[in-house]
């Protein structure tokens, strides 16, 4: 694959001006990033570089929220690539206070190519997307992760290929797995999603990805039982149980999620060779245990390293 050949296949297929949610994607354009996102990695493996933007590009890089994986990777990502990364912090511009959120839109659209938003509110990001003249990515909103779930969908074909598989989510319906669960449906897996009762994804979300399993041959299964979603999946997905925002919940959540644990005893039930992602940051003991978060079975890693690639392939291919 090269990036001429993802570029023609992308653009052939009713490409996004934005990308705020997994559902500006159709299985066309999802793939059209995973399979240049494999051969970045691989390019890159070799210290080679299959994509460079021909002229100078800054992308403004806005972040509410701190970050490990997000920020560094798509730092490096950029310079990989020969474009530049103007880090924002929440103190730096005070997004929606200290000025609008759509003069801001605005002002970037007149200096920068791109913006990159990682925001508390994922109503600021379709705010920014209305009034920007760039293209808008979202890098973590409260609703979605679309970026983190490219990475999962990469790392799962990279680990058991592109066919259809049983995926399990154990743990809380958050933004991580609304997205996930959304790509998951769009490109034909089974998944099914285990949370305690009044933890479910919005349903809204549930009702996009059953559509989209509809028209691609998967299915949606929402239970609260997570030996039941667990059973004899191809992968096993969790995330901390308090993300952040919610941290006075804390208390009642640790005592709801407790039975939804993956340890040794859940992942056993998966398939022998059943692969166990997280998103990271993991909160070793709780959600997880480190005997499964640094087993075999664990492509955590793997994971964590292609959000460089995936969201690579997604720069390159919307603003190149």
């Amino acid at each position: 694959m090269t990036y001429e050949q993802a570029k023609a296949n992308w653009q052939a297929s009713n490409p996004p001006r934005h990308y705020l949610s997994i559902t500006d994607l159709n299985p066309h354009t999802a793939q059209a990033v995973l399979e240049l996102a494999h051969a970045m990695k691989r390019a890159t493996r070799k210290g080679q570089e299959l994509f460079r933007f021909a002229r100078p590009t800054g992308l403004a890089m806005i972040f509410e929220k701190p970050s490990l994986r997000t920020r560094v990777t798509l730092e490096v990502g950029l310079y990989q690539m020969g474009a530049h990364g103007v880090y924002l912090t929440q103190s730096d511009i005070q997004m929606g206070k200290r000025e609008a959120v759509m003069d801001i839109a605005r002002n970037l659209g007149r200096w920068v190519q791109g913006v990159i938003a990682r925001v508390f509110l994922h109503t600021a990001l379709e705010e920014l997307a209305r009034f920007s003249e760039v293209p808008v990515i979202n890098a973590l909103s409260d609703r979605e992760h679309p970026c983190q779930a490219l990475a999962d969908l990469m790392t799962v074909q990279e680990w058991k290929g592109a066919q259809p598989l049983t995926l399990a989510w154990v743990g809380d319906g958050n933004n991580v797995c609304h997205s996930f669960t959304l790509l998951a449906a769009l490109l034909g897996h089974r998944m099914r999603i285990a949370t305690p009762e009044g933890y479910a994804p919005d349903d809204a979300i549930l009702q996009q990805a059953q559509a989209f399993a509809a028209q691609s041959g998967g299915s949606i299964e929402l239970l609260h039982d997570p030996r039941a979603a667990v059973a004899d999946a191809d992968v096993v997905y969790t995330d901390v149980w308090v993300s952040m925002g919610y941290e006075t919940e804390r208390e009642a959540r640790m005592r709801k999620f407790l039975p939804f644990q993956l340890n040794e005893e859940l992942l056993r039930l998966a398939k022998p060779d059943a692969m166990v992602l997280h998103c990271l940051p993991a909160r070793r003991g709780e959600e997880i245990t480190d005997a499964v978060l640094d087993g075999a079975q664990s492509a955590v890693w793997d994971q964590a390293e292609n959000r460089l690639h995936t969201q690579k392939a997604l720069i390159a291919l919307m603003l190149g």
